[in-house]
């Protein structure tokens, strides 16, 4: 190989490294934006790992990233989708349309062309665009990076069909910044007279309507590609939508499962937006008045702030959830929310009750939180086939743990309030109303149906300070949004 070769080589070489980095962050970006943590330590380390494993095989590049990337088991799914639309499609597009480029030629006639349009290229002036170049040498990166600019411009077309009409052709071909690819051609092939046999102008020709063919080919599997993921988007917004409003009692396993992701997410989202507020707390808010006030001596400039330096304190949080078979899926969701922020409430204290009463809050100290949820839920805390019976559930919490609850603590009860016709002992909320600094109810039962029957949530709600209705996503994003302002 002589010394030119081996410097083009190691360039190449250095370019498709810097070029798979920049993919990287791109794609870290793209997980970030999608919700999953991937901080810049572990994008350093998915560069790493993508030195060491290379790109020659596909799945071997895919588990590097996801081994550097991913730390929680329920985001490999999410990872191996996004995976799919980011490296996938406009990369499978170039490779396809290399292949059909050298087609009827041996692999040293097809390096030899590429050598001659390479001789030709330098001394043409002015210069040819950025595509053609690309085009003529078969440049899969500069080709894969003006396409997917092309595609993140917005200026992809949405048509049903995949035939693309000439007008349409030269607008995506001047958007990639060669406004008349065919002149570009031209100029070529008058150049290549001079210094050509009959028999190698003849192949140039031949190279060139390929490759025009293969940019049409290209420009349509990029309409095509777009089309797909912009459907995929929707039907996944579909999905999304669907899940917000679909009931909590009747979730399959597969949806439960992804509820909890979407329930975790929120609360991480939540967890961030307290953690600023108690660090702001902490510094003091501006005092208006006592600023306004302190300004009159310099003719009303405030040259002196004042702060009012009392810290917001962090709310207690004792819930109580009715696990009966009834409401068991939408208890299940409310005590991971609550326990996934543990770290901003200065206290949390779980019961969970069907007829008789149980404290779990060691339960969720002592285990991982899914396991500690499945536990309190299936029996193994307190008999959940009983028969509910709200009003004995609550005379037992008055009498063994109305201590825990101060003038600091918010009260969450979930419950449909369905008591069997049991004596509903209301005057229990009464007295935890006395004490809590708000009691706040969540009933999984559409509010139509309240009162009705053995319901005693006309009874219950004179007590509480907010009742609310409980029994979707989309309904537990609107009970967060009430914790933010507590």
């Amino acid at each position: 190989m002589s010394r030119w070769c081996r410097r083009l080589t190691a360039a190449a070489t250095c370019f498709t490294e810097l070029r798979v980095e920049h993919r990287i962050v791109e794609f870290a970006g793209l997980l970030r934006r999608k919700g999953i943590r991937v901080s810049t330590a572990e994008t350093i380390d998915a560069v790493e790992a993508a030195n060491l494993s290379g790109l020659q095989r596909r799945e071997t590049f895919k588990n590097s990233l996801r081994a550097a990337m991913i730390k929680r088991s329920g985001d490999v799914a999410a990872y191996d989708e996004l995976f799919e639309l980011f490296f996938s499609g406009v990369g499978e597009l170039v490779k396809a349309a290399g292949e059909s480029a050298a087609s009827g030629m041996t692999p040293a006639e097809f390096q030899e062309l590429l050598d001659d349009i390479a001789r030709l290229l330098e001394g043409m002036d002015p210069e040819l665009s950025d595509l053609t170049r690309a085009l003529l040498m078969q440049d899969s990166g500069a080709l894969e990076q003006l396409l997917r600019e092309l595609r993140d411009s917005g200026k992809l077309p949405q048509r049903p069909g995949n035939y693309v009409p000439p007008a349409l052709m030269r607008e995506l071909l001047g958007a990639m910044g060669a406004g008349d690819l065919q002149e570009d051609f031209d100029r070529l092939l008058a150049a290549a007279e001079h210094g050509m046999s009959e028999e190698e102008l003849e192949k140039l020709k031949e190279y060139l309507a390929r490759r025009s063919r293969d940019l049409n080919e290209l420009l349509k599997g990029m309409l095509k590609l777009d089309r797909e993921q912009a459907d995929h988007k929707e039907n996944r917004e579909q999905e999304r939508d669907r899940l917000l409003e679909k009931s909590f009692y009747y979730l399959s396993p597969s949806e439960i499962k992804r509820m909890r992701e979407a329930v975790s997410a929120l609360a991480r989202k939540l967890k961030n937006i307290l953690a600023i507020r108690y660090k702001r707390a902490k510094r003091g808010r501006l005092d208006v008045k006592t600023t306004l006030r302190h300004s009159l001596e310099f003719g009303g400039v405030p040259f002196r702030l004042s702060y009012d330096r009392r810290r917001r304190e962090r709310p207690q949080v004792v819930i109580l959830c009715d696990v009966s078979d009834s409401v068991r899926n939408v208890s299940r969701f409310m005590l991971q929310f609550v326990h996934s922020l543990q770290d901003i409430y200065s206290k949390v204290r779980s019961y969970v009750f069907v007829a008789e009463i149980a404290e779990v809050t060691q339960l969720f100290k002592e285990n991982e939180i899914q396991g500690a949820i499945q536990r309190a839920i299936n029996g193994d805390v307190v008999n959940v086939y009983a028969h509910s019976d709200f009003g004995r559930a609550f005379k037992d919490f008055h009498r063994d743990q109305l201590e825990v609850i101060d003038g600091k603590t918010t009260v969450i009860i979930l419950g449909d309030a369905r008591n069997n016709y049991n004596a509903p002992n209301d005057w229990v909320l009464r007295d935890i109303r006395e004490r809590a600094r708000q009691v706040i109810w969540l009933n999984p039962e559409n509010a139509s149906t309240w009162g009705f029957g053995d319901s005693e949530m006309n009874l219950y709600s004179k007590h509480c300070d907010i009742v609310e209705e409980c029994r979707n996503l989309k309904q537990l994003y609107k009970i967060v949004d009430i914790l933010v302002a507590a």
